[in-house]
């Protein structure tokens, strides 16, 4: 397979965007990964885009095609993938797997999701969506409710790791503040965290992501030819991993450590001969606090139980052992679903070329996204270096 490079990026900002609609929101992103990558728009051979739920949340299905015409694309090939909150990074990865096959040789891969304009009781229908709707939502349960059963299991089993749930929700607004695209500037405390609006035990609103728009955008190029087209950094695309687990909770061997993580990032990183010692900083999905201290295990960052004295000692900030999600994460970013995947990516590229600003990682040079499906039943794990 051949090397393939991301040359191009794009994003909105992520949060409460009344006036821009799906359409608007795939235009901007679009226009601006395109124009990042110095590209001509017929130059493009085929579109990829993750949306988790355009049919019911916006009314439109088929967003492929929309965002082609959107962006001028002609007729090219374009796909749509759902993977829920991994929706947008199924795209990357089926773009990535046709450009490294050789296939085509320049391709735009983006996510888009439109979400703030529904009421509460639409947003949490759809979201449900994600989950086993016979076995679990038909019986009242929701993302919060089995988050917080996985929550409490960890606990049960590691310990009370209550301050450090709440400290990777600071950690995370304290790095959206220095991120212009965020939804959230709001600086926070662990007591502010922990006395917050209950959602469902242990969790507050604090603990919880965001319901977001927004967009996100990239160009892949075969590396071979990347530099025809751009005189910035090249990130290399070195590894790429995707693996799945049961739909319900009930099903898993263990609610503690998601194996679709586990798996997914054995294959990238395999893929890229590395380890997770090797990894500067990472983007993780952070649906919920309990989550990212599961996922930064998972990963291979910190052992197994050990993940919470980590995040309290500060080894996943700046300055820190490996800085998680200085983005903002989804929890202070923003989580527009389709998008994400792709917004983490834009993230980590960012960062590779050093223009991260005050966020800024000192001496990036190989960066890794994670992103979750459901209830860790779609997972896609990927890892960039610059050239």
């Amino acid at each position: 397979m051949r090397s393939v490079s991301v040359i191009g990026i794009g994003e909105t900002k992520m949060g409460k965007l009344p006036d821009q609609s799906l359409r608007d929101l795939i235009q901007e992103a679009g226009v601006k990964a395109i124009q990042d990558a110095k590209v001509d728009k017929n130059q493009i051979q085929a579109l990829y885009i993750g949306n988790f739920n355009g049919s019911q949340l916006v009314n439109q299905s088929h967003v492929n095609a929309l965002a082609s015409e959107v962006l001028g694309l002609g007729s090219i090939p374009t796909i749509r993938t759902e993977g829920a909150c991994a929706s947008g990074s199924l795209a990357f990865r089926q773009a990535y797997i046709a450009v490294a096959s050789g296939l085509y040789d320049v391709v735009l891969v983006g996510g888009a999701e439109k979400m703030t304009h529904q009421d509460t009781n639409t947003v949490t229908s759809a979201i449900a969506s994600a989950a086993d709707a016979e076995l679990e939502v038909n019986l009242g349960t929701t993302f919060p409710s089995i988050f917080a059963m996985i929550a409490n299991r960890y606990m049960y089993e590691y310990g009370d790791v209550r301050d450090a749930m709440a400290t990777c929700a600071v950690q995370n607004h304290n790095h959206a503040l220095l991120n212009p695209d965020a939804q959230l500037h709001k600086k926070i405390d662990i007591e502010k965290v922990k006395a917050g609006v209950p959602v469902a035990d242990p969790f507050t609103v604090y603990d919880c992501s965001l319901v977001s728009d927004g967009a996100a955008f990239t160009v892949l190029a075969a590396t071979n030819v990347a530099k025809q087209y751009t005189d910035q950094p090249l990130i290399e695309v070195i590894g790429s991993g995707h693996a799945g687990d049961t739909l319900t909770i009930a099903a898993k061997s263990s609610i503690t450590t998601f194996r679709a993580t586990v798996n997914a990032a054995e294959e990238a990183y395999r893929m890229a001969r590395l380890s997770p010692s090797d990894i500067d900083l990472a983007e993780v999905h952070d649906c919920f606090t309990i989550t990212q201290i599961i996922n930064i295990e998972d990963l291979g960052f910190f052992e197994k139980g050990k993940g919470a004295k980590a995040v309290l000692s500060g080894e996943t900030t700046f300055g820190g052992r490996i800085p998680i999600n200085t983005s903002g994460g989804l929890k202070a970013k923003g989580h527009p679903i389709g998008a994400t995947g792709i917004s983490q990516i834009y993230e980590v590229v960012t960062q590779l070329r050093g223009k991260a600003g005050d966020r800024q990682v000192k001496n990036a040079q190989i960066g890794l996204t994670h992103n979750l499906g459901g209830t860790g039943a779609t997972c896609l794990v990927h890892i960039f270096k610059k050239v």
